[in-house]
């Protein structure tokens, strides 16, 4: 199941409040593919450097205004118009889950699972040209698992994680590294010793490559010193953590906050044992939201015939699974503010500014706590993205979306907010025009501008 990961655009200004428009703007590149034939293709990640927008993926062809390019799962455009650059790393593999790129833009660093770069062997990381496209050989490119998530940090580090246990000849941090921008070589800023996995007393069938130790996903806050690290694990730094941990980025290396809810230690549904799947900040940094999959709360009915163990709740919600819910940002064990459920649909992706949280996925409803698979009593339709008012967690901002496999990352910036999708049964539709039915030829990618 994919997930949406790290945002690093810069928040957006301060006139530019929000909510943005509910009508999306007609230019952006779209995956060229319908998906009707079971090839889904997917943008992973939008992240904007300088005068491009960059999108990281699973796809093959993009399309702009009736032009197809041939673009295998890396591609940049003009946040502007749409227009489609002529670079083209040419990734060979699976899929690229994360791009981060160097401060002045030159250099992008790629990461996922996949074997070549514009025909040069590389193993699931490499950094790229952003004017050739080639691989930049200096830097070493090689990580034994998928690299899910890339950061560069403020202090100068490449943060890298995923499902490796060894990086550019490193195996001193497993899963998560502090890669040097110019070689990749681990240069000790990170020292985390993760490791655990989420077990269940009934595993339900999970098996052990479902449910490895790993990273997953990064959010960094507005002002470049905390970073919501999400994944497997059970024990980071030496202190017990699940789902999500914060980490401080000092100067001179990166330690675990104490900042942890543990609502964070539930177990929701067997099948989905890492169900935080993203997070983001209120501009202000004083609110963390989260999106989350799961399903339902798992739960214990010893009475039964025979006993259930670790399964999960057929009553109303409760606690964080398929939901999206606010928490301080601050304190050893904060509480959640409010939780949003969705009716047991799973979200992917968040972001916010000052008058919204944003949350996307392939959910149906908002405000359906008492709900599963179905609208409970105060359920609203909102299909494929949501925007919650980040004071009460009620839905105020609702401009629909095409489900498909779910909104896997979300974005802003000063021009409005982006979305990361995908083409599974030709979903293509996201906001609404000005005449208020459904905006269509938005697969992949749609952006929701700041009126």
């Amino acid at each position: 199941m994919a997930a949406s990961l790290v945002t690093l655009a810069a928040p957006a200004s301060a006139a530019a409040t929000g909510p943005v428009s509910q009508t999306p703007v007609s230019w952006t590149p779209q995956l060229a593919t319908s998906g009707t034939d079971g090839t889904v293709e997917q943008v992973r990640q939008l992240v904007p450097c300088g005068t491009q927008m960059y999108a990281v993926g699973k796809f093959t062809q993009i399309s702009q205004k009736g032009t197809v390019y041939t673009r295998n799962n890396a591609f940049s455009f003009s946040p502007t118009t749409g227009a489609v650059s002529s670079w083209n790393p040419n990734v060979t593999g699976s899929v690229v889950d994360s791009i981060a790129l160097s401060p002045d833009c030159s250099t992008a660093y790629l990461g996922g699972l996949f074997s070549a770069v514009n025909g040069t062997a590389v193993k699931n990381i490499a950094a790229v040209s952003t004017t050739t496209g080639a691989v930049l050989s200096g830097f070493k490119h090689n990580a034994s698992g998928r690299v899910a998530a890339l950061l560069m940090t403020a202090q100068g580090h490449l943060l890298a994680g995923g499902y490796f246990t060894g990086i550019n000849g490193s195996t001193t941090d497993k899963y998560m590294a502090s890669l040097n921008p110019t070689t990749g070589v681990d240069d000790g800023y990170v020292r985390l010793n993760i490791s655990g996995n989420y077990v269940f007393t009934d595993q339900g069938g999970v098996s052990s490559k479902a449910n490895g130790t790993r990273v997953w996903n990064y959010s960094l806050s507005p002002d470049g010193t905390k970073l919501l690290v999400m994944g497997d694990f059970t024990s980071v730094g030496g202190v017990g953590r699940r789902q999500m941990f914060m980490l401080d980025l000092g100067p001179a290396s990166a330690t675990v906050d104490s900042w942890y809810p543990t609502e964070f230690d539930q177990n929701c549904a067997t099948f989905e044992p890492f169900w935080l799947q993203d997070a983001s900040w209120s501009p202000d940094q004083s609110k963390v939201y989260i999106a989350t999959t799961g399903y339902k709360p798992a739960r214990d009915d010893p009475s039964a015939n025979p006993p259930i163990t670790g399964y999960y709740n057929w009553e109303a919600r409760g606690g964080l699974c398929d939901a999206a819910a606010a928490f301080p940002a601050t304190g050893t064990n904060p509480t959640h503010l409010w939780v949003n459920y969705t009716g047991c649909d799973s979200l992917f992706s968040t972001a916010a500014d000052a008058s919204t949280a944003y949350v996307g996925g392939h959910e149906r409803w908002a405000n359906n706590s008492n709900g599963c698979d179905q609208a409970g009593p105060g359920a609203i339709a909102a299909p494929g993205m949501a925007g919650l008012d980040p004071s009460t967690g009620l839905l105020s901002f609702n401009p629909t979306r095409g489900r498909g496999l779910g909104a896997d990352d979300m974005v802003i910036t000063s021009a409005g907010l982006w979305i990361a999708s995908d083409n599974q049964s030709n979903t293509n539709n996201c906001g609404k025009t000005a005449t208020g039915t459904k905006s269509f030829g938005h697969s992949g990618i749609c952006m929701l501008p700041y009126s």
